[in-house]
């Protein structure tokens, strides 16, 4: 990858190392749907008015609009909603380790589907390695921890799917589409009209947040986690490809271990040393370049 990928791989790390932690925050008020609902919402806000500003073209044909009317809902709405409602009964540690499952599937879906993202040592092997890193790093959260309700884990991983598949189509459907901050907003526009067509019936009641601390969290998971995010996001699909991006999946325990540190006055241990260590080791694994003869 190249410097300003490295850039907006690692921004978008960061920016998402903290969603399950306000997704756990926003849940103990309000719904999952409704958590959603907002978050796409303020999301859609953000990125719809970046591209407004820089004077987008906007799509006019059905078949384009066609393929967010899907792309909306499996990338963000969906696998959101199922990660938050799983997120109401496992800890947030567990979550990130399913979480990243994502490029383990991407992967898969990729070698099937695309012809510029095969499977190869490099990729197979650091994609492992990451893994294996992501679990010692939480080891000491999964022994201590009390929230191992197996359908919860089940949603989560079935959000990683949705979103593996949704990285891989949406590489594969959208490279006629011009313009970083247009294939960021299109995707929001049709996650929002989603969540919202069915989100208040679905979910009773449908709460809308009161607590601050709710506001805090809704804002900054759509204004950053899914805004911004999603710019980043379709950004590096269409640069690098769907399993090298969904690789920042394994960015976000370092990034979460990082606040606690920092924030929480939490422990360096050396499962935490050991663990980031590896999990960076993955990352320039997966990037080797093979050998040309």
């Amino acid at each position: 990858m190249k410097t300003k990928h490295w850039i907006a791989f690692i921004t978008l790390g960061l920016i998402w190392s903290s969603s399950f932690l306000w997704i756990k925050i926003g849940v103990q008020e309000i719904g999952p749907m409704a958590l959603v609902a907002f978050r796409t919402l303020f999301g859609l806000i953000t990125a719809g008015g970046i591209a407004i500003y820089q004077k987008v073209e906007w799509p006019r044909d059905w078949k384009t609009w066609g393929v967010y009317a899907i792309l909306g809902p499996a990338s963000i709405a969906i696998p959101i909603f199922f990660i938050s409602w799983g997120e109401q009964t496992i800890d947030s540690a567990v979550a990130s380790i399913l979480n990243a499952t994502v490029p383990l599937f991407t992967l898969i879906i990729a070698h099937f589907w695309l012809h510029d993202d095969k499977m190869t040592v490099p990729k197979v092997l650091g994609l492992l390695i990451g893994f294996a890193g992501i679990v010692l790093l939480f080891s000491e959260d999964l022994l201590a921890s009390k929230h191992l309700n197996v359908i919860g884990q089940l949603a989560v991983i079935l959000a990683s799917l949705f979103y593996a598949w949704s990285a891989v189509y949406g590489r594969k459907y959208t490279q006629h589409v011009t313009g970083t901050a247009l294939r960021g907003a299109l995707p929001l526009i049709t996650a929002t009209a989603f969540m919202w067509a069915i989100a208040p019936i679905a979910e009773k009641p449908f709460l809308i947040p009161t607590l601050p601390i709710t506001w805090v969290a809704v804002l900054w998971l759509g204004v950053l986690g899914s805004g911004v995010a999603t710019i980043l996001l379709y950004y590096l699909l269409h640069e690098i490809g769907p399993t090298r991006t969904t690789l920042v999946t394994y960015i976000f325990p370092i990034g979460g271990v990082i606040l606690g540190v920092l924030f929480l006055n939490e422990e360096v241990s050396w499962q935490l040393l050991t663990g980031s260590a590896i999990i960076i080791a993955s990352l320039l694994v997966v990037n080797l370049k093979p050998k040309t003869s």
